[in-house]
């Protein structure tokens, strides 16, 4: 005699026929479908293929669409991520222009600032509009630039000045 508490195993006379298998068959494949949407990236749109970055653009005079996309390390440079001491400046600035990369030493006035690299190409702009910090330039540097630029003690604020 089995009831409720009874701890004898169930035993299923065969496989599930009819509209048992035909419940057991969706729902395997509605799981399988929360499976694949939970591990689609956010802001993804559904059916969308993988972007590959667009060829290096030459730089838009102003007034024109800037280009999309990082831009490709150039031969010869390092490439180095810097986070502004004023990220509102990440909003005029696009992969292809030129800035001039300052840094002011920690407890340093702004007018003590040191010249690390000229004319540095920007490869990409992370998080422009970023509030929370995360918002990055990320440039094409020389890599006795890049030295100095990853060599400054802590407390420095890094700063650019945009070049045509």
């Amino acid at each position: 005699m089995t009831g409720e508490g009874s701890l004898r195993p169930v035993y299923w006379r065969g496989l599930p026929r009819g509209a048992t298998l035909l419940r057991v068959t969706l729902v395997a494949a509605l799981l399988g479908l929360a499976a694949a949407v939970l591990h689609t990236p956010a802001g993804c749109p559904p059916g969308a293929a993988p972007s590959h970055p667009a060829p290096p653009a030459s730089p838009a005079p102003s007034g024109e669409a800037r280009p999309s996309g990082a831009l490709p390390l150039p031969g010869g440079s390092v490439g180095v991520p810097v986070r502004l001491a004023e990220p509102a400046a990440l909003a005029v600035l696009h992969p292809g222009a030129r800035v001039d990369l300052l840094v002011v030493p920690a407890g340093g006035a702004a007018g003590e600032a040191t010249l690390l690299a000229s004319r540095a190409l920007v490869l990409d702009v992370v998080g422009a509009g970023a509030v929370d910090g995360s918002s990055a330039l990320y440039l094409a540097l020389r890599p006795e630039q890049a030295q100095r630029a990853v060599g400054v003690p802590e407390g420095s604020r890094f700063a650019v000045v945009v070049r045509e």
